[in-house]
């Protein structure tokens, strides 16, 4: 049977273990090197008792010693890291708070992703309960310019770069609410990078209104867009701050680190990195 984390301890049952956790944790906290003299004194152990462990870390390059009686975190954490990274999918990081998004205004809620001029569906929370008829599987795809998250990444390219995808693109509609000519879709971007979310009021499908908030990585990156979907007459505005909270604590579950400029006030909201 798989245990879970509250199964696990709360500490370790080997006293050496919770004493190493106790020097890494003092190393991360400072980004130069430290003198062992102050890590015995904020970790509260004898100076030869760190030495001794310090030094067993170093030899599997868990810690580095820059120069004699100082130590810093080593390569081998990074490396490590940079496998957990890898290892890290969106989906999995999304599929429970997405769930739990649409346990609370039961309608659709949508993950997509980037894949050159258009988004692709990766993942979607869905009933039957919704009363709306889901017409984009997952794997399918839709303009950038016609969806809520397509437009999210439209506001994070820079201008040269949204001119050329209009020019590829053409920017071809599929309903009459389409935004089909350059000012319109700038002022529409300009609106997303400003508040952080981006709406489809009817412009990829007659019928089905939108509005999405970006999820990023440890980088700050834009990888992905949390949507809901609902029938014209009952998206709820309500629903904003509840979308906008899920996107955060997914971006948080892949690592990112929003600064404080990032979160308006009383919103929860991330807004746009430029790049």
């Amino acid at each position: 049977m798989k245990k879970t984390d509250s199964d696990l301890p709360a500490k370790p049952s080997v006293q050496v273990i919770e004493r190493m956790f106790a020097l890494m944790d003092v190393l991360a906290s400072r980004e130069e090197a430290i003198s062992l003299k102050e890590i015995s004194e904020r970790t509260g152990l004898h100076p030869s008792t760190a030495h001794r462990i310090l030094n067993d870390l170093a030899i599997g390059r868990f810690v580095d010693r820059p120069e004699s009686g100082s130590y810093r975190l080593g390569m081998r954490l990074l490396e490590l890291g940079n496998l957990v990274k890898g290892r890290l999918s969106i989906r999995d990081a999304a599929m429970h708070p997405m769930r739990e998004l649409h346990r609370l205004i039961q309608q659709p809620v949508n993950l997509s992703m980037r894949q050159g001029d258009e988004i692709i569906y990766v993942e979607r929370a869905y009933s039957e309960r919704s009363g709306m008829q889901v017409v984009r599987a997952i794997g399918g795809r839709a303009p950038l310019h016609l969806t809520s998250t397509g437009k999210l990444f439209l506001a994070a390219d820079d201008p040269q770069r949204v001119r050329a995808y209009a020019t590829r693109t053409g920017l071809a509609g599929h309903t009459r609410n389409s935004l089909t000519q350059m000012p319109a879709l700038e002022r529409e971007l300009s609106r997303a990078r400003a508040s952080g979310v981006a709406r489809d009021n009817e412009e990829l499908e007659l019928g089905v209104r939108c509005m999405a908030a970006g999820i990023y990585d440890d980088q700050g990156r834009l990888v992905a867009g949390l949507s809901i979907s609902a029938p014209a007459d009952r998206l709820d505005e309500s629903w904003l701050p509840k979308l906008q909270f899920t996107a955060n604590e997914i971006s948080l579950a892949l690592g990112y680190k929003p600064r404080a400029e990032d979160t308006p006030r009383g919103a929860g909201a991330l807004s746009l990195p430029t790049r």
